[in-house]
């Protein structure tokens, strides 16, 4: 069966990171997706294979062509979804703005993936997920106690506020059009979505369980028994026993006679250097065979090139191959329409034939270089 997302179909404006992934998600879930390519391909060009390209066809238009727009404005006109991720006001200028689009096809979800959002006196100002999670307090609570914050790679604002956000919204927009039956303009800001992630800590800050010091909460590594211990390899251990029964598999496990407990606070340095010295003891794949089964939330901290041979993932297929090349699988799971890495057509006319555009028009666009190969 196709994925559940079949029969949508999505234009995507290429951009850079969240806008992709957000793409590549919907193309996942079996959404047919078009890329629009800037002649020269994007600004920033990856050192290996483009994953966040995967599962869709892809055209070269070149939007500062003043023949450029009508193209856009034709795909949306058979389109269900738009993404675009450019600075507020840019897609306007280009002829391709969400008016220009809706007043060709009021049934068109508008996504517009930016780092500060379409409004707010921050909205027209450059960035990147270290300056979207800095704002919204995600950075600072990342990192050790007296040490400065640490970038979570760009998983909290890119991807997580960011692309995440954006499916989100388009998801919902497609359901309440099958009420309506009209689109409407999906605003994702980073900024927002990083903070809806913080949610939680809002409600424990406001509880005051909350330091603003780093490491020193329950969830940020100041708690003993949810950190990370080195190994007699120099690799880690990941230890997540916050609940008492897991503390206390935890503490059987390591043999750690008349260690203290998990509510004293007084003594958790002497816990974590209890903690710290037993692990030194022994290598990270060792202590993985002696945590096996055992219900204490401790795993091995696995490199990137490490995680596909685990047997969980490899059992579950989370990781898989394309063209010899190592990615995540589409998630989430299907019971009935599961989501499938799509084929990506290479022939542009094809492309363009499928969308409405005939032979002749295919050459006046190229002869104007307006389309590209």
């Amino acid at each position: 069966m196709p994925g559940p997302l079949s029969g949508v179909r999505v234009i995507e404006l290429a951009g850079i990171g969240p806008g992709p992934h957000a793409c590549m998600l919907l193309a996942d879930l079996g959404a047919e997706v078009l890329r629009v390519d800037r002649p020269g391909g994007p600004v920033i060009r990856l050192t290996g294979p483009d994953v966040l390209a995967r599962g869709r066809s892809s055209v070269v238009v070149d939007l500062k062509n003043p023949g450029a727009a009508e193209v856009v404005l034709r795909l949306a006109s058979a389109a269900d979804v738009l993404v675009e991720g450019n600075r507020p006001g840019v897609a306007e200028r280009l002829g391709v703005g969400p008016d220009d689009c809706i007043e060709r096809n009021p049934r068109l979800v508008y996504a517009r993936m930016t780092g500060w959002g379409q409004t707010g006196p921050w909205s027209s100002y450059v960035g990147h997920d270290i300056n979207y999670a800095g704002l919204t307090g995600a950075l600072a609570a990342v990192g050790e106690p007296g040490r400065k914050p640490v970038p979570p790679l760009n998983l909290v604002a890119d991807f997580g506020g960011g692309s995440l956000y954006c499916v989100v919204g388009i998801l919902a927009a497609l359901v309440e059009r099958s009420v309506s039956g009209r689109g409407q303009v999906v605003d994702a800001a980073m900024v927002d979505g990083a903070s809806s992630l913080l949610a939680m800590f809002y409600a424990i800050a406001a509880g005051g369980g909350w330091s603003e010091k780093r490491g020193t909460n329950l969830l940020d590594g100041g708690a003993p028994f949810y950190d990370t211990y080195e190994c007699a390899d120099g690799e880690y251990v990941a230890v997540g026993a916050l609940e008492p029964q897991f503390f206390a598999e935890l503490v059987d496990v390591l043999k750690l006679d008349h260690a203290p407990g998990q509510g004293e606070i007084a003594r958790w340095p002497e816990l974590r250097d209890r903690l710290r010295a037993t692990f030194l003891t022994r290598t990270r794949d060792e202590w993985a065979v002696l945590f096996e089964g055992r219900p204490a939330c401790v795993t091995p901290v696995l490199h990137l090139g490490e995680a596909a041979a685990h047997p969980h993932l490899a059992a579950r297929g989370t990781v898989i191959e394309v063209d010899g090349v190592p990615q995540p699988a589409p998630a989430p799971r299907f019971s009935r329409t599961p989501g499938e890495v799509q084929e990506s057509r290479r022939d542009a006319d094809a492309t363009f034939t499928d969308w409405g555009f005939t032979a002749e028009e295919l050459k006046k666009l190229r002869k104007d270089e307006v389309i590209g190969d």
